[in-house]
């Protein structure tokens, strides 16, 4: 906001919370305040504020106005008060709402002296609806000439440093509610996420998919190579687990004839926290009958594409890798390149899974790899690709050809049964999708199945095991099918332009808070 009617920085004073003994005195005063209005009367929390529209509506209809303008339009408007400058017989006000910001103009001579004390006495933070009429100070500050007001709910507890913040990062995710209010930059990355998900939505029903809800709580934990939460059920009696994908109930799906079905929803694996993980985050999965992986990887292309044009008006977005960081236009073409030739190009020699698991174990020793004794070729080579190529993926690149044994659901490739249809996107060095050719032969699912179960039993946690029902469904038949699953918290990482995945997740998992 510019005007000669704003809040310098010095006028909002030193913040409150700073020190203990400071937190303390602060909520003691408006506490008092609190049991003051009571004593007269007043409800400091009352049940309800009818506004004639947002402060963003506001600034649509009456944004051009000239300097110096007043005029007889009557509005209701709310927000927090996040500045405030008392001038003698003049208060200045900045208010927010989710929307936008606009100046409350108070004066003494308008809402009377009485009112005039009351408003002074309010602190920020404070929520309060406005009834007034819209005007524009001499230097052309949209404003709302206060006529009356009501306090909506007083703030106890006072506001983070208006310019400083939330210095810890640990306390801005842990207060994600207080972040919310000062940090412009977090209210941006959530809108951006909001955009973006609903641009997928959009997308995908003007594809003709139809959006669905499958269970959270899963009999088998299956769809994926993770280690689930383990939860019980009382009244049967059973164990359960919180889903590590979508994937396997929405392919029943298109065996029960759905043809095009996604879901956006919440995943849950036990696994570590980093920048790039959250132990619950959310996925979008897609399933088409009669598409293969092609098809999918034009889908994913599609879809992110034009979540970034829908969420920031470009399809620029900078990406940001190991010690890089580059501008990448998301409307040109992506690469395409199989993992075998990427590990090729890292390490200066071919490789691929019919290969001798004693070849690439001595490969994957050469280059600092290690491996488990139990590994065939195939995740050999997958932990080449992660600890040798992975890393040099920073323009967004689809990666295809996985080995059979890293890829259970996946169809082999048509041209090369050693390998797969399957393909997973990186943007930055970070996984962001996976898709494939979906395998449909219920013989050999369970083949694939019973070496998930092999693995498990030796100790790999993270394996699959046998889901009979699933099995079941396949053999009633499932047509031709291409899968894809995107990590949606990522691709709003990306869109945002933010580095951690905590940046875009409301309320991410911390260790428990120490009060």
């Amino acid at each position: 906001m510019s005007s000669d009617d704003t809040l310098p920085e010095a006028a909002s004073g030193s913040d409150p919370t700073a020190g203990t003994g400071g937190l303390v005195a602060e909520k003691a005063k408006r506490l008092q305040k609190l049991d003051n209005m009571r004593e007269a009367g007043a409800n400091p929390y009352p049940y309800r504020f009818d506004r004639t529209g947002t402060l963003a509506e506001l600034r649509a209809a009456h944004g051009q106005l000239e300097a110096g303008t007043e005029t007889e339009v009557a509005v209701a408007v709310a927000g927090r008060i996040m500045l405030m400058r008392d001038s003698g017989k003049l208060i200045f006000a900045t208010v927010r709402d989710r929307d936008g910001e606009v100046q409350l103009f108070v004066s003494k001579a308008v809402v009377g002296d009485d009112a005039f004390e009351s408003f002074r006495d309010l602190d920020l933070g404070d929520w309060v609806g406005v009834h007034g009429t819209v005007m524009t100070t001499r230097k052309g500050e949209l404003s709302v000439k206060v006529q009356r007001f009501e306090l909506l709910s007083k703030a106890v507890r006072p506001m983070p440093d208006k310019w400083h913040g939330l210095t810890d990062t640990d306390t801005r995710f842990r207060q994600r509610y207080a972040d919310l209010i000062v940090n412009d930059d977090a209210r941006r990355s959530f809108r951006i996420r909001h955009e973006i998900i609903a641009s997928f939505r959009r997308n995908l029903h003007g594809r003709g998919f139809i959006e669905v809800e499958t269970p959270v709580l899963h009999v088998e934990a299956g769809g994926a190579h993770a280690r689930p939460f383990i939860t019980h059920h009382n009244t049967l009696d059973m164990q359960l687990f919180l889903r590590i994908a979508l994937e396997l109930h929405l392919k029943r799906l298109i065996v029960g004839g759905m043809e095009r079905v996604f879901e956006i929803g919440r995943i849950f694996r036990n696994e570590g926290i980093s920048t790039r993980h959250n132990p619950e985050f959310t996925m979008m999965e897609l399933y088409q009958a009669f598409a293969d992986y092609s098809e999918m990887i034009d889908i994913t292309e599609a879809l992110i594409t034009q979540a970034a044009i829908d969420a920031t008006g470009s399809p620029v977005v900078t990406i940001f890798g190991p010690e890089v960081e580059m501008a990448v236009d998301l409307t040109k073409p992506w690469r395409r390149a199989r993992m075998i030739d990427l590990v090729a190009e890292a390490i200066g020699e071919e490789v691929h899974p019919s290969q001798p698991v004693e070849h690439l174990r001595a490969l994957a020793t050469q280059h600092g790899v290690s491996f488990h004794p139990r590994w065939g070729s195939g995740k050999i080579i997958e932990e080449l690709f992660e600890n040798t190529a992975e890393h040099r993926l920073i323009a967004p690149t689809f990666v295809t050809g996985h080995p059979v044994e890293i890829s259970p659901l996946a169809r082999q490739d048509r041209n090369d049964p050693y390998l797969t249809e399957r393909f997973e996107l990186f943007v930055g060095a970070r996984e962001l999708a996976n898709g494939y050719s979906e395998l449909n032969d219920p013989v050999e699912q369970r083949a694939r199945f019973v070496d998930e179960q092999a693995a498990k039993d030796a100790g790999d946690a993270e394996r699959g095991s046998v889901d009979e029902d699933y099995l079941r469904a396949l053999e009633y038949g499932m047509p031709p099918t291409g899968g894809l699953g995107i990590g949606m918290d990522r691709v709003a990482m990306l869109i945002a332009g933010v580095h951690s995945i905590k940046e875009v997740i409301l309320f991410p998992t911390l260790r428990p808070e120490v009060f």
